[in-house]
C-alpha cells in the first residue's frame, strides 16, 4: 500500500541510504532494522512526510491514513481519558470503551484516566500519544520504539495487539524478541541500501550474511580470474598465432565490472572486567522497609542473599519500585529499617539511565573514561572508545554534543574500564540498536561475577535469568528459577487483549494444557521437523562434499594452468581452459544449489521453531 521509490538522504557527507526502495503491502507488519546512525528514523519521518529526501518519492494511495507517534507532547484536554478520546476518528467518537481499554492496556488503572494528562510522568505521557494514535485506527502504523517506556505487562499487551493489527505497520524497536513476534517482513538499512525480505530478524540477517559470503567469494574468484587473463595477456600477446585469442582476453576484461571489496562494518563488542570475589555471600538482605512516604511503604519485609555468580532480574510493571529497590541494594538510597549487609570483597558498578547526568559536558569521550579508574592509561581509554564504536576522532567529541544513546554508550564505557565483581543495570538496553544489544547480551552472560539487572526485555530474561525478583499485585516476591519456570508456573496478568466483539473488553481465555499434553505435542512437533528437514540435511552435505572436490578439481587445474604457461604448452593451455571453465560452472551451479536449499531449509525451520515457542 506504500511504495518507496530510489530513495535517497545524506547529512552532509555521511550518506544514510541511496538509490533505494521497497513495497509494503496490504497487511504487512514490517519491521525496520540497522544500526544507530544509519537512517531508521529518517526513514520513518520521510514516510510521515515530516522531512523531505534527497532524492526518491514515497507513493501512497488517495485517502491512505498515517498514524505516526509525535515526539513533541502536547495536550489540550482536562483528563487522560479526554485527551484520549481525541484520537478517535470523527466517525467514531462515541466508542469510549476502544479508548478506555487501549489506555488500560497500557497501564493506566481506572483512577488514572480521570487524572490530567500533566501529572503524568514523560513515560506515561509518550504512552498517552501512542493511545491517541492506535484509537485512531490509520491504515498504517508509524512506531519509532514503542516499548521504551512501558513495563513488561504492556509490552506483552501491545505485542498482542500488533499481532492481531489488521492492517500495515512499520516498526522501530531494540527489542528483537519482541519484533519477531509482531512482525512477517523485515525492512533493513545495510551499506547505505534499503532492502526488504519475508521473515524475522533472524532470517534477515542470516540472508544479508549468506549474501556477503556469496559476493566475497565471488569477488575473490573474479580477481583470480582477472589475474589469470591479465597474466595470460602479457605472456601471449607478441605471440601472432594467439592475437585472436589475446584479443578475446582484452575484450572481456574490459566487459568485466571489478567489485569492490566489503567495507568491514565495526561490530560491537566488549566484556567486563571481573574481579575475584572469594567469600560465599556478596549481600545480605534482611527485613527491608522503604517509602518516599512515612505512611507508603513501596518496599516491605524484603529478604535476600545474593551469591557470586547470581543472575537476578528485577522485573514488574513501571512506578511499583524496581528502580529503587536496585538503588536500595547497590547503595545509592539509605534504608530506613531493614538491614543489607555487603561483604568487604564486594566491588560494585551501577549503570542507570538517568546517571548520564554524572558526565561532564566539557570533556571528550576519551577523558571520561581516563577519569574512571587509575588503571586507564590512554590506550584503554581508545580501545574502549572503539569498542563502543567511538573510532577515530569520534573519541575526541566533548560529552555536551552527544546524543542520549551516545551518552549511555560512555556510561556503558565506564563501567568496562572499572573491575567490579557485582553489576547493578537498570534497563540498559534503552538508546541500544540490535547488535548492540546482542553484544551487551554476550558481555552480560559472559561475566564473572554477580549480576542484578532490572529489564523489561523478555528476549534478555529469557537468556539471563536464572533468580527472579517480581513485582505483581501489590508485593515483592523472590521466584527462584528461570523466567521460562515463571512465566509457566505464574506468568503474567495478560488482560484487555484486543478483541472483534462489541464491548472490547473481553479478556483472554487461555485454556492451559496440562505438562504431559505439551510434551506429547513438543515430541510430535520435533518429529515433524526431523522428517522434513532430514533429506534437506542429507543433500546439503553432499553438495559441501561435491564443491570441496570440485574446488580441489579447480585448484589443481589451475596450477597446472600456470606451469603449463610457464613452459609454454599452448595445446595444453587450451585443453585446461576449457577444464577450468567446465569445472568453474559446476561448482557454480552446485553452490546455487546449496544456497537455495540452505535457504528453505532455515525458513522451514524458523516455522518449526515458532510453533514449538508457542507452546
Amino acid at each position: 500500500m506504500i511504495t518507496v521509490e530510489n530513495l535517497s538522504k545524506a547529512y552532509g557527507s555521511e550518506i544514510l541510504f541511496s538509490q533505494s526502495g521497497f513495497k509494503v503491502n496490504a497487511k504487512e507488519h514490517i519491521g525496520l532494522v540497522g544500526r544507530n546512525g544509519h537512517g531508521k528514523t529518517t526513514l520513518m519521518r520521510i514516510i510521515a512526510r515530516e522531512i523531505e529526501p534527497d532524492d526518491g518519492i514515497v507513493l501512497t494511495p488517495k485517502n491512505y491514513r498515517l498514524g505516526y507517534v509525535q515526539q513533541h507532547i502536547e495536550f489540550t484536554k482536562d483528563t487522560v481519558l479526554n485527551e484520549g478520546i481525541t484520537g478517535l476518528r470523527p466517525d467514531d467518537q462515541d466508542n469510549v470503551w476502544k479508548v478506555k481499554r487501549i489506555l488500560s492496556g497500557l497501564g493506566f488503572s481506572e483512577e488514572d484516566m480521570d487524572r490530567h494528562p500533566s501529572e503524568f510522568s514523560g513515560g506515561y505521557q509518550v504512552r498517552l500519544n501512542l493511545a491517541k494514535v492506535l484509537v485512531s485506527e490509520p491504515d498504517m502504523l508509524l512506531l519509532d520504539e514503542p516499548t521504551n517506556y512501558l513495563d513488561i505487562e504492556s509490552i506483552r499487551w501491545i505485542e498482542r495487539f500488533l499481532a492481531a493489527w489488521p492492517r500495515e505497520f512499520l516498526l522501530i524497536t531494540h527489542d528483537r524478541g519482541f519484533m519477531d513476534k509482531v512482525v512477517t517482513h523485515t525492512v533493513g538499512i545495510h551499506r547505505r541500501k534499503i532492502r526488504k525480505i519475508a521473515g524475522t530478524t533472524e532470517k534477515y540477517y542470516v540472508q544479508i550474511a549468506l549474501d556477503e559470503e556469496v559476493y566475497e567469494k565471488t569477488r575473490v574468484n573474479d580477481e583470480k580470474r582477472r589475474k589469470e587473463v591479465e597474466l595470460f595477456i602479457s605472456r601471449f600477446r607478441a605471440k601472432a598465432r594467439l592475437a585472436n585469442m589475446v584479443q578475446s582476453r582484452i575484450k572481456t576484461l574490459a566487459k568485466q565490472e571489478k567489485q569492490d571489496k566489503l567495507e568491514k562494518i565495526k561490530e560491537l563488542d566488549f566484556s567486563f572486567i571481573a574481579k575475584p570475589f572469594e567469600g560465599k555471600k556478596l549481600i545480605s538482605i534482611e527485613n527491608l522497609n522503604f517509602g518516599y512516604q512515612s505512611n507508603s511503604q513501596i518496599i516491605q519485609n524484603f529478604n535476600l542473599q545474593v551469591f557470586p555468580k547470581d543472575r537476578i532480574c528485577i522485573v514488574g510493571k513501571n512506578g511499583k519500585g524496581k528502580t529503587t529497590l536496585l538503588k536500595l541494594l547497590a547503595g545509592k538510597l539509605s534504608t530506613q529499617q531493614g538491614i543489607v549487609t555487603y561483604h568487604p570483597g564486594v566491588v560494585s558498578g551501577f549503570f542507570e539511565q538517568t546517571n548520564v547526568s554524572e558526565l561532564v559536558d566539557d570533556r571528550t569521550i576519551e577523558q571520561e573514561l581516563l577519569y574512571t579508574h587509575p588503571n586507564v592509561d590512554r590506550q584503554l581509554a581508545r580501545n574502549i572508545c572503539g569498542a563502543m564504536m567511538f573510532e577515530g576522532d569520534n573519541g575526541l567529541k566533548k560529552i555536551r554534543a552527544l546524543s542520549g544513546g551516545e551518552k549511555s554508550r560512555v556510561m556503558l564505557g565506564k563501567l568496562l574500564v572499572t573491575p567490579v565483581n557485582l553489576l547493578f543495570l537498570d534497563e540498559p538496553t534503552n538508546h541500544l540498536d540490535m547488535e548492540s544489544c546482542d553484544a551487551l547480551l554476550s558481555a552480560m552472560d559472559n561475566f564473572d561475577g554477580a549480576l542484578i539487572l532490572v529489564t523489561h526485555n523478555e528476549m534478555f530474561l529469557h537468556a539471563i535469568a536464572k533468580r527472579l525478583i517480581v513485582f505483581k499485585h501489590g508485593q515483592i516476591q523472590v521466584f527462584e528459577g528461570t523466567y521460562n519456570e515463571f512465566i509457566e508456573k505464574q506468568g503474567w496478568d495478560d488482560q484487555f487483549f484486543p478483541s472483534n466483539d462489541s464491548s472490547g473488553i473481553q479478556a483472554d481465555k487461555i485454556e492451559k494444557n496440562s505438562k504431559k499434553v505439551l510434551r506429547k505435542k513438543r515430541s510430535e512437533i520435533i518429529a515433524e521437523r526431523s522428517k522434513i528437514l532430514k533429506p534437506f540435511e542429507e543433500e546439503l552435505a553432499e553438495l559441501e562434499k561435491q564443491i570441496e572436490l570440485k574446488e580441489r578439481e579447480l585448484n589443481d587445474c589451475q596450477q597446472e594452468m600456470q606451469s603449463a604457461t610457464e613452459t609454454n604448452q599452448v595445446k595444453r593451455i587450451i585443453e585446461l581452459s576449457k577444464s577450468i571453465v567446465h569445472c568453474q560452472q559446476n561448482s557454480d551451479r552446485m553452490f546455487t544449489r546449496f544456497v537455495s536449499l540452505t535457504e528453505q531449509y532455515e525458513s522451514i525451520q524458523l516455522e518449526f521453531e515458532k510453533k514449538l515457542n508457542a507452546l
